[in-house]
């Protein structure tokens, strides 16, 4: 599921995306954001599903080796420990699953299968694959490690797969390494041969965390960035990068409109994501601002924080 450091990222472009265009279309930027973040259910089911689709290639590949007419032993006794894994088998026959990809039409793998063959070629030649094979264990804890360690190492990192994912949409540039950590989690929680899609959101809190951020931080900008002018007074306004500026406005609008955030909590998030996104002085640079906003704000009572947010 989504994270609130990554909504935040999200909220982060929508309202960049925003002041670069000049666009004031608040609904509208609205529906995309939140198209943007259904659309990473979408990445992370189809790099479940394209497991299963290699798969069902290397057991195509099986079976046309049996026709063959100078078949050898191999070919005819071949080693199933592939075709056989009991966690990518309940992927394959999860009802959620299949039921999400027919729902949102997901037919990647059938329109553009060249991206399996080439995950199901660089499978074969690894070391991992051998050795998976090899393994005289047949347990689901044996076939699952093999399975996190596949796709850790072979479909996370394959840059042509990432190339098409981007290419896809782009917005997956900077969703692509959450929806693997994402995807890695899945797994690794694995405990039986019953595989359900989780949701999105943790709850309908995080899902209204999306809404209420975005439209009170564009809303309510030009009021934050008057505080942001009187704690920064050795600094001219387009000195400071757009992003830092954003991020800023971000975390004001959660220090007054989300009492149970803890104030800390807030300001290490967007010292984080700065880091990720801004320049290498920014961390310190927001650090220093945020700390200096909050304390006045709490002394004229304009943070006021409770339950979780006390904390």
């Amino acid at each position: 599921m989504i994270n609130r450091r990554h909504i935040r990222v999200k909220v982060m472009q929508s309202v960049y995306a925003m002041a670069q265009s000049h666009n004031d279309d608040l609904v509208r930027e609205e529906k995309f954001l939140k198209h943007s973040i259904l659309k990473m259910f979408d990445l992370y089911v189809l790099n479940l599903q394209l497991l299963v689709e290699v798969q069902k290639l290397a057991s195509k590949k099986i079976a046309l080796s049996k026709k063959k007419i100078l078949a050898t032993s191999a070919d005819l006794k071949p080693n199933t420990k592939f075709i056989d894994n009991k966690l990518i088998n309940a992927i394959a026959e999860s009802v959620s699953v299949e039921g999400y990809i027919e729902l949102n039409k997901l037919n990647n793998w059938e329109l553009d299968d060249e991206y399996v063959k080439i995950i199901f070629d660089e499978l074969q030649k690894s070391n991992l694959y051998q050795k998976y094979l090899n393994t005289e264990e047949d347990s689901f804890k044996v076939d699952k490690t093999f399975v996190i360690d596949f796709f850790k190492q072979i479909i996370a990192p394959n840059e042509k797969l990432g190339d098409y994912f981007e290419d896809k949409m782009i917005s997956w540039v900077d969703d692509i390494p959450f929806v693997n950590t994402w995807v890695v989690k899945s797994l690794s929680k694995q405990k039986n041969t019953l595989f359900v899609l989780g949701s999105l959101y943790k709850d309908k809190d995080d899902e209204d965390f999306v809404t209420n951020l975005f439209r009170k931080t564009v809303l309510k900008q030009a009021d934050y960035e008057k505080d942001i002018v009187d704690k920064t007074p050795n600094w001219e306004t387009d000195r400071i990068a757009d992003i830092d500026m954003i991020l800023i406005k971000m975390a004001i609008t959660e220090f007054i409109n989300f009492p149970s955030i803890p104030t800390r909590v807030t300001i290490n998030e967007y010292i984080e994501i700065s880091k990720d996104y801004s320049t290498s002085k920014s961390s310190y640079f927001i650090n220093g601002v945020l700390d200096r906003i909050s304390k006045e704000f709490v002394n004229e009572k304009k943070i006021v924080k409770i339950g979780r947010g006390l904390l």
